[in-house]
């Protein structure tokens, strides 16, 4: 049975002993403290006390383990259920949850990519991701198309977010606008010197300090932007 199968027609967890759930919560706790390099099929075994050897009877290799990881921490919010008229709406609706779970465990977007969503939790965010654009009078591969591209983006966000670190906080915000702001010369570099002279380079004012770091919604925005554009031209044929 491969882990499709056992995902989907999981057995009663056992009162002790190793079992699926058990091996997903500990690789998830690990990568959860110290990153996705702290994970391996060793480490899980010893976190759980069980040898590696036993690890491997539920689990064929890591990168199972991570695809495991993966659908244990992807599981769809509730909230996604309910009713959206607005399919601008709805996406921003699931586009919120998909960050919130990005930005819980961001070792997610560490995992390698190696082939399209293939998990029983992945498939239903897709799904419900197209459920918001049923009403838009698109076909089934322009919808499959916008899902694909906004989920995209939501992912190389989150992974620039977690690239920069703390280099995205207040003070280091402040301190490169310093530096533009000391070192950009209006003659050579017009634009720029604008731009910085504007604070567009700044977080706004009287954002809160807990909001103070790089965000999504202004690129989002302009997906669905074109996206509206893609709608109202499919509506006029």
């Amino acid at each position: 049975m491969d882990l499709w199968e056992r995902l989907e027609r999981p057995e009663p967890e056992p009162k002790t002993g190793l079992s699926l759930p058990r091996i997903a919560r500990a690789a998830v706790e690990l990568a959860d403290e110290g990153g996705l390099e702290a994970v391996s099929m060793a480490r899980v075994a010893a976190r759980l006390g069980f040898t590696t050897m036993s690890l491997y009877r539920h689990v064929k290799n890591k990168d199972e383990l991570l695809l495991l990881m993966l659908d244990s921490v992807a599981g769809v919010p509730a909230g996604l259920d309910e009713p959206c008229d607005d399919w601008r709406d709805g996406l921003r609706r699931w586009c919120r949850a998909q960050w919130e779970m990005l930005r819980t465990h961001t070792w997610i977007v560490r995992l390698p990519i190696t082939g399209p969503p293939a998990t029983p939790n992945q498939l239903a965010w897709t799904d419900r991701a197209l459920a918001v654009l049923g009403g838009t009078g698109l076909d089934e591969r322009d919808k499959a198309g916008i899902v694909l591209l906004v989920a995209t983006y939501m992912h190389a966000t989150a992974r620039l977010g977690a690239d920069l670190g703390s280099a995205a906080s207040s003070a280091s915000i402040a301190a490169h606008s310093a530096l533009l702001g000391s070192r950009v010369d209006a003659r050579r570099l017009p634009a720029l010197r604008a731009a910085v002279d504007a604070g567009a380079f700044d977080y706004p004012a009287g954002l809160p300090e807990d909001e103070r770091q790089l965000g999504y919604e202004f690129g989002l925005e302009r997906i669905l932007d074109g996206v509206e554009v893609l709608v109202d031209a499919r509506r006029a044929i």
